[in-house]
C-alpha cells in the first residue's frame, strides 16, 4: 500500500509539473538533451525513451521487459521513483540523465590513418618498384593498361560490395572474416577467413622477399654481399626482417600508426623522384646504355604492343603476367582487416578504400606511360670506346639491362637512385607490416568465435588491448616458411589466387544479401548493385581459373574442406546471416507453393502428431515416430500442459525439449499448449498444428496402461481423443510396450523456472534417457496423478552448477579447456554411478526404452492387416523395415480369410496385392478361424478386465460403465477381439514387433471401458504392439 501510494503521488507530481509547463509556455516536448529518459505510462508504470544502448549486445543498459510493464513490478517502480526524486542518475546514465560515457580500450583510428594510408601502403608494394617495369616489357603499354583496368574493375566492384556490407551495421574486429561470417554464416566466413589469413601471411613473405631483392641489388652495386648476394642472402635477411616486423607489430597499434605516416611520405617522395627523373631524361651516356632514352615517340610505339618471352622459368602469357601483377592491387582490404580499431568503420571503409584505389590506379597508369615511353626493352648496359654497345636478347650472352632484363629500371630513371631504394624499402616493409598486423587479429577473431578448436589457443589476448601474442608467433612461422622460397615471381601467383577467392566470396555475400533482402539488410552505402556484385563474383572465379586452373581447383577444395568441417561441427552461433534469411524465404515460398499442389497418393507421406508430452517423457514413442518420418516427412511432438506457464518457464521448457530432440537426432517440431485438458488440448493440436499442407495426417499416441485404475474423467478424455482424431479425418496409431512408455521425472533437479533463477543444468554425454528417472507406467495425462510408480534409479544425465560458476567458465578465453575438464569430470561420475547401479542390480536404461534404436539382426515384424483402411497398416511397418536397424528383420503378413471362399485363392489374391504394391515380405498367412468362439479362459480374462466397470450403477458416470445391453449388442465384436488375442498369442508372442489394425470405436455405440478392454485383450502379454487405423483414403497405389 505504501508503494502504491508513493507511486500515485509521484504520478501526480509528474502530471502537475507537466501541466504547469504546458500552462506557462505551451511548448511541445522535443527530442533534445533535456528529454527525460523515463516516463510514467497510463498505468503508472515506468517506460523508457528510445536509446541506442538498448539495442547493443550487452547488459549495460536494458529497457524494461514486457512482463514488467504489463504485469508490474512495484519494488522496481518504487526504486526508480525514489531515484528520480532524489536527483540521482539511473543505471547507465550520468547526472544529466544522458547515457554515461563509454570507456574505449586501445587506439581508435579515423578514415585517413585507419583506411586510406594502410590501403595505399598495401597497394604501393613490392610490384611498384621491382616488377612493374618488367610487366610493361612483357605486356606492352596496351596490355598493361588492360591488366590494370581488369584489376581495377575487380577491386572497385569488390570495394563497393565491401562497403555495402561494412555499412550494414557495426563492424567489429576480424576484418574480412567478420564481414563474410556475419553475412553468409560461419561456414563460409571461417573457411574464407583461414584462406585470407594464410594469403596475408604469404603476402608478408612476398613483400619481405622484395625487400631482400632490393637490398641485394644495393649491396651488389657497392660490391658487398652476405653469402652469395642471391638466394641464401634473401633467406637470411628475410627471416630476420620478418622477426623484427612481428616484434614491431606486437608492440601495438599506436607505434605502427605513427610509423606508417613516415613510410607513406617516403613512398610518395620516391614516386615523385621517379616521375621527375623520367621527365628530365637521361643525364649520362651510361643511363642511355642502360636503356633509359627519355621520352620518344618511337620508343613509345615500340613498347605499345606486348612482347611475351620466356622469363622466370616459364613462357609468359597475358594471364601469367596478370597473376604476378595482381597482388599489387590487393591492398583494398587493409582497412577492413583492422575494422575493430576504427572509430567509425561504416563510413571509414568505403571512403578510405575507394579513394586509395583511385589514387593508386592513377599512379600505376602514370608509371606505365612513363616507363613505356622513356625506356627500351633491351639494352646492353655497356659502353665500348665511348659508344653504347649493342646486344641481342636471344643470343647466348643476351642483354643485361632494359625493361625486360633489369628490375632496377626505376632507380636508373629516377633523379636520385638511393631515394628509390628508400621508397622500395618503405613500400615492401610497410605492406608486410600491414599484413602481419591483420593475420593475428583475424586468427584471434576465429579463435574467440570457437569455430576451429585448433585456433583457440592462439586467440588469447594479453594486456589492456588484448594483443594476440600467440597469434604473432604462429604468423611468424608461416611467413618465415614462405620467405625460404626466396622467389618473388613464384609466390605472387599463389597470393593472387587466394585473394581472388576472398574477393569472389565478398562479392557473393553482397549479391546474396541484396537478392534475399532480409529486413536487416539496410546498408547506408547505396552505391552498389546486386547484379554488379554477381558479375564481380563470376569475374574473380573466371580469372582464377584462367591464371592457373590447378591452383584454383586446390584453393576451392581447401575452402570446401574447411566449409565441411564447420558444417560437421555445427558451431553454436547465431549471427543473422543471409543464408538464414534465404532458408526462411525458401521454406516460406515452398510452403505457399504446396498449397496449390494437389495431393497424389504416390507422394503420400505419413505426417505424424505424436502426443508424447515432453520429449523426454516417452522417448520410445518418439523414436518410433522418428523411424517412420526420418528424412521423409513431418513430425510434431505435442505436449498438453494442464496449468499456465510463465513466459520464462515456457521458453526454458521449449529449449529443454528441443535440446533433447537434437541430442537424440530426432528431427521434430515441439508444440506445447497450456491450460487445457487432454481432450481439448489434443483437439486443439489436431486443428492448429502445422502450416498448410505441412500438417499432421496421423495421430500417434501411447497406450494408457492404467486405464482401469485412473479416474473416469481421464479415461473418457483419452477415449474422446480417438473420436476427435477420426472426426478430423486423421489416422490413429497407438503404441503399447508391455513395460510402459512413460519415464517422466519424479525427482528432477528443478523446474524450468528453477533453471532460470537458480542455475543451469549442464547436459552430460551420458544422457541416455533424457535426464529422467524411470517408472514403468504410461499415462497421457500431464498431471501425473493416480500413477503407480516403480522403484526409480538416480539420474546421471544432469549435473547442477550454480549460476556464479557458469558465467566465468563461459566468458573465459580458456572456456573450452574448462568445459573439457567439466565433461571429463561428469564422465567419471557417470561411469561410477553406472557401475554402482549395475552392482545393485538396477538397470539405468531399461532395454524396452531403446527397442526402436537397437539393431535387430534376426527380428520378426508381424503385420496383422485385418481391415482395409487405405493401406496405412501395411505402409508403416514397411517403412520401419527399410530403416538400418530393422532392415534385417523378417516381415510376416497375416490377413483374414472368408470361410465362404477358397482360402488358396484368397492367399493368391493377397500375394498379388503385395506384389502390386511392391511390398517385400517373408511369409503370408490367411487366418480363417476368426469366427470360432474364444476359449472360456479367454472369456474369463476379459470378464476380469471389465469387472471394475460392471459394478457401477448405470446412472453414475454412464459413459464409463459397461452395461449388459452394450455387452449383448457388441457380443460378436467382443468375441472377435478375444479370438484375435488367442491367435496373436499363438503366432506372434515371440515376435520383435507386432503391427495390427486398430478396431474402430463406433461413436455413440461403444463405451470407453469396453473399447479399452478390447485393446487390452489385443495387446496384453504381447511384444511392442502398434495398433493402426488409417483414414480410409488410399496411401498405396500400383499405378506408375
Amino acid at each position: 500500500e505504501k508503494c502504491l501510494a508513493y507511486r500515485i503521488g509521484m504520478e501526480g507530481r509528474f502530471q502537475s509539473k507537466g501541466a504547469e509547463a504546458d500552462g506557462n509556455n505551451g511548448e511541445q516536448i522535443t527530442m533534445n538533451s533535456k528529454r527525460p529518459t523515463m516516463t510514467l505510462n497510463v498505468n503508472g508504470l515506468w517506460d523508457v525513451v528510445p536509446r541506442l544502448d538498448h539495442y547493443r549486445l550487452s547488459r549495460r543498459a536494458k529497457r524494461p521487459s514486457l512482463a514488467e510493464l504489463h504485469e508490474g513490478n512495484p519494488a522496481k517502480d518504487l526504486m526508480n521513483a525514489a531515484t528520480l526524486e532524489a536527483g540521482l542518475p539511473m543505471a547507465g546514465l550520468n547526472a544529466s540523465g544522458q547515457p554515461a560515457a563509454k570507456k574505449h580500450v586501445g587506439i581508435k583510428l579515423g578514415w585517413i590513418q585507419g583506411v586510406l594510408i594502410p590501403c595505399l601502403l598495401n597497394i604501393w608494394g613490392v610490384m611498384l618498384f621491382l616488377r612493374l617495369s618488367w610487366v610493361v616489357a612483357q605486356a606492352g603499354i596496351l596490355h598493361t593498361c588492360i591488366i590494370i583496368g581488369i584489376s581495377a574493375f575487380v577491386c572497385v566492384i569488390t570495394t563497393l560490395s565491401l562497403s555495402a556490407i561494412s555499412t550494414n551495421g557495426e563492424v567489429k574486429g576480424g576484418g574480412i572474416y567478420f564481414i563474410i561470417s556475419r553475412s553468409l554464416g560461419p561456414e563460409f566466413g571461417a573457411s574464407v577467413g583461414i584462406v585470407f589469413a594464410f594469403a596475408n601471411a604469404v603476402a608478408a613473405s612476398m613483400n619481405t622477399i622484395g625487400f631482400c631483392d632490393s637490398l641485394n641489388q644495393l649491396l651488389h652495386e657497392h660490391g658487398l654481399k652476405i653469402i652469395d648476394n642471391g638466394f641464401h642472402d634473401v633467406q637470411i635477411v628475410g627471416i630476420v626482417a620478418i622477426l623484427v616486423m612481428v616484434l614491431i607489430c606486437a608492440i601495438g597499434m599506436e607505434w605502427e600508426s605513427k610509423a606508417q605516416n613516415f613510410l607513406i611520405a617516403i613512398i610518395v617522395g620516391a614516386i615523385a623522384d621517379f616521375l621527375i627523373g623520367a621527365l628530365i631524361g637521361p643525364r649520362s651516356l651510361q643511363d642511355r646504355a642502360g636503356g633509359f632514352t627519355g621520352f620518344n615517340s618511337t620508343v613509345f610505339m615500340d613498347n605499345w604492343l606486348p612482347d611475351y618471352r620466356y622469363s622466370e622459368g616459364a613462357n609468359q602469357t597475358f594471364f601469367s603476367v596478370f597473376a604476378i601483377f595482381f597482388p599489387s592491387v590487393t591492398g583494398i582490404q587493409a582497412g577492413a582487416n583492422i575494422s575493430g580499431d576504427l572509430k567509425d568503420p561504416a563510413s571509414s571503409i568505403p571512403v578510405g578504400t575507394l579513394l586509395a584505389l583511385l589514387i593508386s590506379m592513377i599512379s600505376y597508369v602514370t608509371f606505365v606511360f612513363f616507363a613505356g615511353g622513356a625506356a627500351i626493352r633491351d639494352a646492353s648496359g655497356k659502353i665500348v670506346n665511348g659508344t653504347i654497345a649493342m646486344c641481342d636478347p636471344f643470343s647466348k650472352d643476351g642483354c643485361k639491362s632494359g625493361l625486360h632484363n633489369s628490375y632496377s629500371m626505376m632507380q636508373l630513371m629516377s633523379i636520385w637512385g638511393p631515394f628509390i631504394y628508400a621508397g622500395c624499402f618503405a613500400a615492401t616493409l610497410s605492406t608486410a607490416l600491414t599484413n602481419l598486423i591483420s593475420v593475428p587479429r583475424l586468427i584471434q577473431a576465429l579463435g574467440q568465435d570457437r569455430i576451429y578448436p585448433g585456433l583457440i589457443y592462439f586467440s588469447k589476448g594479453y594486456g589492456k588491448s588484448g594483443e594476440p601474442y600467440r597469434g604473432y608467433v604462429l604468423t611468424f612461422f608461416v611467413a618465415a616458411l614462405f620467405v625460404l622460397i626466396a622467389n618473388l615471381n613464384a609466390v605472387a601467383p599463389l597470393i593472387s589466387n587466394f585473394y581472388l577467392a576472398s574477393y569472389a566470396l565478398i562479392n557473393f555475400c553482397t549479391f546474396h544479401a541484396a537478392l534475399v533482402r532480409p529486413l536487416g539488410w539496410r546498408p547506408t552505402f547505396k552505391y552498389y548493385n546486386t547484379w554488379l556484385s554477381l558479375l564481380g563474383f563470376i569475374a574473380c572465379v573466371a580469372i582464377m581459373f584462367l591464371i592457373d586452373w590447378v591452383t584454383s581447383l586446390v584453393t576451392f577444395v581447401i575452402i570446401f574442406a574447411l566449409y565441411l568441417i564447420v558444417v560437421y561441427r555445427k558451431p553454436d552461433v547465431n549471427w543473422g546471416s543471409s543464408t538464414q534469411a534465404q532458408t526462411y524465404k525458401t521454406a516460406l515460398s515452398i510452403a505457399y507453393r504446396l498449397n496449390s499442389i494437389d495431393e497424389h497418393v504416390k507422394n503420400y507421406c505419413p505426417q505424424i502428431l505424436a502426443l508424447s508430452g515432453a520429449p523426454n517423457a516417452r522417448p520410445a514413442l518418439l523414436h518410433l515416430a522418428n523411424l517412420i518420418t526420418k528424412n521423409n516427412s513431418l513430425l510434431i511432438c505435442g505436449e498438453i500442459y494442464p496449468s499456465r506457464m510463465s513466459y520464462r518457464v515456457r521458453s526454458a521448457h521449449l529449449r529443454q525439449g528441443y535440446a533433447w530432440l537434437q541430442r537424440h537426432r530426432i528431427k521434430s517440431f515441439y508444440h506445447v499448449v497450456e491450460e487445457l485438458s487432454l481432450e481439448k488440448g489434443a483437439s486443439a493440436m489436431m486443428q492448429t498444428s502445422g502450416v498448410g499442407k505441412l500438417a499432421p495426417n496421423v495421430v500417434l499416441m501411447g497406450y494408457k496402461t492404467h486405464w482401469s485404475s485412473c479416474s473416469y474423467k481421464e479415461l473418457q478424455e483419452y477415449f474422446n481423443v480417438l473420436h476427435n482424431a477420426f472426426d478430423h479425418r486423421l489416422a490413429v496409431a497407438i503404441l503399447r510396450i508391455a513395460e510402459g512408455l512413460d519415464c517422466s521425472s519424479v525427482g528432477s533437479s528443478g523446474s524450468a523456472e528453477d533453471e532460470q533463477h537458480s542455475g543451469a543444468l549442464v547436459q552430460s554425454s551420458y544422457d541416455l534417457a533424457g535426464n529422467t528417472l524411470m517408472h514403468a507406467d504410461s499415462d497421457l495425462s500431464m498431471s501425473g496423478r493416480g500413477i503407480a510408480r516403480v522403484q526409480s534409479v538416480p539420474s546421471i544425465g544432469t549435473q547442477f552448477i550454480p549460476p556464479d560458476a557458469t558465467a566465468p567458465i563461459r566468458d573465459s578465453p580458456t572456456h573450452w579447456n574448462a568445459r573439457d575438464h567439466l565433461k571429463n569430470k561428469k564422465r567419471h561420475l557417470a561411469e561410477k554411478m553406472l557401475m554402482n547401479n549395475k552392482q545393485n542390480g538396477l538397470s539405468v536404461v531399461p532395454e524396452y526404452l531403446t527397442i526402436f534404436q537397437k539393431k535387430h539382426k534376426n527380428g520378426i515384424i508381424d503385420v496383422w492387416w485385418l481391415y482395409d483402411d487405405g493401406g496405412l497398416t501395411i505402409l508403416l511397418p514397411y517403412i520401419i523395415s527399410t530403416r538400418t536397424n530393422w532392415e534385417h528383420c523378417k516381415m510376416r503378413i497375416f490377413a483374414l480369410a472368408n470361410h465362404k471362399q477358397d482360402i488358396g485363392a484368397q492367399e493368391k489374391e493377397m500375394a498379388e496385392i503385395m506384389a502390386k504394391f511392391r511390398i517385400k515380405y517373408t511369409s503370408l498367412k490367411m487366418v480363417d478361424d476368426i469366427s470360432v468362439q474364444p476359449k472360456q479362459e479367454t472369456q474369463d480374462f476379459f470378464d476380469k478386465v471389465i469387472s471394475e466397470f460392471r459394478k457401477n450403477d448405470a446412472s453414475d458416470n454412464a459413459e464409463c460403465v459397461v452395461t449388459d445391453a452394450e455387452l449383448q449388442s457388441l457380443r460378436d465384436k467382443t468375441f472377435r477381439q478375444l479370438r484375435l488375442r488367442e491367435l496373436l498369442l499363438e503366432n506372434s508372442s515371440q515376435s520383435t514387433m507386432v503391427v495390427m489394425s486398430l478396431p474402430m470405436p463406433r461413436k455413440g455405440a461403444l463405451s470407453a471401458p469396453l473399447y479399452m478392454a478390447w485393446l487390452e485383450a489385443l495387446t496384453r502379454d504381447m511384444p511392442p504392439t502398434l495398433l493402426i487405423r488409417g483414414n480410409h483414403s488410399s496411401v498405396l497405389t500400383f499405378y506408375s
